[in-house]
């Protein structure tokens, strides 16, 4: 029973979960109704006619419920007022504003170059990303639902029979096929998050029509196609667990295959007395059984030998990464912002702060002797074939004594922060310790060392390069020199270091480590040298100011480097091999520049004012989105650097960011 239970003991699986079912609710009491009196093509134009509004919101950055709200509140307006015309029929106007919705919503699609990623969860809905507030507002929408079928039963049966009847019993047929409209409406808006705009009709049509084989009662078909739906849910989520398939399509592809499944038992039905009402009750059972499964009251905390893989105590298990942003001011106030939910949390103080760096989860903003250490409470596990994705409450660790942190790095045992004034030095931190609240140092170096394949790889000051165990014992010297060490990075090829004559990258590979040196194409003067890595996390393309004349672009991969003139930048960064060279000048303008040629083919003015002085602003880069902070503005800045540099998002503060640093990726 492993396989059944496992899935629901995710919290994320359980919201899904509790969310698919009041959908199921809902579209079960709207359903009824579109499939009794055959309004099954206004019920697809409605769920298509979603796309330009919830597309609208995604450009613009606001709520997708709010723009798929004003979207099918228009669609539903459309066809009452062309729906009275004596010219033509309502299916023509269904018809039409059906055709002329979804060709706008294409047209609002089309009009961004990052929508590849959205848009799939705009179409097929993403039932894994619910939240608590958002299952809160579908407990909300079933009530309303409840309440307009309840309240409305008498005149939608009278409507569905005749409506001239209906009007001659004063039951007002135009109030009724509005508050039905209504009641339709609501059941979209409520699904499409889950199974998205064009999945929606299966799950609004799908189980009504299975029910109707089984009952002629109106309040019956309601009650059976709740079922089914609840029945589609919890085996939608358990294929797509096991197999890895899309969970919102796989339970609008088995709610359409209930249909046929009541179909022939309604057939066996006709042929053989019983059987039919036996598979209906077999598949209903199992509909009630597994919910109780998946959220029965939980047991008390497992031994650690049976607790379910990937579980982190005090942690959420997301289905996606839970990216965070670390931002701190001149005066030490921390404030953490939550990608996903937009929320600002709190995150303590750092005073004295000089400079930021993070290490995946931890954030360290550093003074002139310590160092603060912030749990920005959002990371990435990676197993290799798949990723494990928590969040957790944001808290303030305490301090440790170094100087300004330029890099921080980690595996599951050590976490290495590496400062550089006034010379390379690294302390290293346990990192059970840390992800349990307190600072354990367990060494320092003299180098710049990065915890890497189980060994710590370090650099020391007069250039040689090692690998040693955790205990600091040397194991593999390595024959590549690092004259001058400044600046590291961790790519998929491994470790890099800044040199005074190029790059070293150590690499690793069946336990076996290799160091490689990427020469600079000609002698650089000290001043323009690479010491300052800037990339996407795990990209093997690194950015590098050169000093007053551009900015280096080192491809780990190829071994090569690439000198981009651009002038000084306050900031430089890019999302890897073929994506766009990211440039911040002093006039605040973000420019996104070609990695090869250095043509510019985007700018977009980010800050509120030109950049005069204090701490330089700072360009972090996801696989989605670009981060700049705007001191002056006091406010956080998110770029879509795929859609023309689009600001798709600005956080407002309360404090003047100075630094930043993004964790959970």
């Amino acid at each position: 029973m492993e396989w059944l239970i496992a899935p629901f003991e995710v919290t994320f699986v359980q919201r899904a979960l509790w969310g698919g079912l009041l959908v199921s609710g809902i579209c079960a009491l709207a359903g009824t109704w579109v499939v009794v009196r055959g309004m099954a093509f206004l019920g697809e134009a409605m769920a298509h006619g979603l796309l330009p509004g919830v597309a609208a919101a995604a450009l613009f950055g606001v709520s997708p419920v709010l723009g798929a709200a004003v979207s099918a509140t228009a669609m539903a307006a459309g066809v009452t007022v062309l729906g009275r015309s004596p010219r033509f029929a309502a299916d023509t106007a269904i018809g039409l504003l059906f055709a002329g919705m979804l060709a706008l919503g294409v047209i609002i699609v089309s009009r961004s170059q990052s929508f590849a990623v959205d848009v799939t969860g705009l179409l097929f809905g993403d039932i894994l990303a619910i939240r608590p507030r958002d299952v809160a507002y579908l407990a909300v929408a079933l009530g309303i639902s409840l309440i307009v079928a309840v309240l409305g039963h008498r005149a939608f049966v009278a409507l569905a029979l005749d409506p001239r009847t209906a009007h001659t019993l004063g039951l007002r047929p135009r109030w009724a096929q509005g508050a039905l409209l209504a009641l339709l409406t609501l059941a979209i808006i409520a699904s499409f998050h889950i199974v998205g705009t064009l999945l929606v009709f299966g799950l609004l049509i799908a189980p009504p029509a299975a029910a109707t084989y089984f009952s002629h009662r109106i309040p019956v078909i309601m009650a059976l196609a709740a079922a089914l739906g609840g029945f589609a849910t919890v085996a939608g989520l358990l294929v797509s667990w096991h197999t890895g398939t899309a969970a919102g399509a796989t339970i609008a592809l088995i709610a359409v295959a209930l249909f046929f499944v009541a179909a022939v038992a309604a057939r066996l039905r006709a042929l053989r007395s019983g059987a039919g009402t036996q598979v209906l009750v077999t598949v209903l059972a199992l509909g009630a059984v597994l919910p109780l499964a998946g959220c029965a009251t939980p047991e008390p905390e497992p031994p650690a030998q049976e607790r379910p893989h990937g579980y982190v105590e005090g942690a959420e298990e997301a289905d996606g990464p839970q990216s965070r942003l670390v931002a701190v001011d001149s005066d030490g106030a921390v404030r953490v912002v939550d990608l996903v939910t937009g929320e600002i949390a709190d995150g303590g103080r750092a005073p004295g702060t000089q400079g930021i760096a993070g290490d995946g989860r931890f954030a360290y903003p550093g003074a002139a002797t310590t160092t603060r250490i912030v749990d920005g409470g959002s990371w990435t596990v990676d197993h290799g074939d798949h990723m494990h994705y928590y969040r957790a409450a944001v808290r303030d660790i305490g301090d440790v004594p170094t100087g300004p942190v330029t890099g921080a790095y980690t595996d599951t045992v050590l976490t290495g922060l590496i400062t550089e004034t006034p010379a390379p030095r690294t302390v290293l931190l346990d990192r059970a310790a840390l992800e349990a609240g307190t600072v354990t140092e367990r060494g320092v170096v003299d180098g710049l060392a990065v915890p890497y394949a189980e060994h710590v790889v370090v650099v020391t000051g007069s250039g040689g390069v090692q690998v040693r165990d955790r205990a600091g014992a040397v194991v593999h010297p390595l024959s590549e020199p690092c004259p001058a060490p400044r600046g590291t990075a961790l790519t998929r090829r491994g470790v890099v270091f800044g040199c005074a004559d190029g790059a070293v990258v150590v690499s690793a590979e069946a336990g076996e480590f290799t160091a490689a040196k990427i020469a600079y194409p000609h002698a650089v003067p000290a001043g323009e040298r690479a010491q300052d890595f800037a990339h996407r996390a795990g990209s093997t393309a690194l950015v590098a100011r050169a000093g007053e004349r551009g900015v280096w672009v080192l491809d780990s991969r190829a071994g090569s480097w690439r000198l981009i003139e651009t002038g000084p930048v306050l900031a430089a960064t890019t999302a890897g091999e073929g994506s766009a060279l990211l440039t911040l000048t002093r006039d605040g303008v973000l420019h996104a520049l070609d990695p090869v040629t250095g043509a510019e083919s985007a700018r977009a003015q980010v800050l509120s004012e030109p950049y005069a002085d204090g701490p330089p602003p700072v360009l972090e880069i996801d696989a989605n989105r670009a981060y700049v902070n705007d001191a002056r503005g006091r406010a956080i800045h998110e770029i879509d650097y795929r859609d023309n540099l689009r600001r798709a998002r600005t956080f407002e503060l309360d404090i003047a960011p100075a630094y930043l640093v993004e964790t959970g990726r």
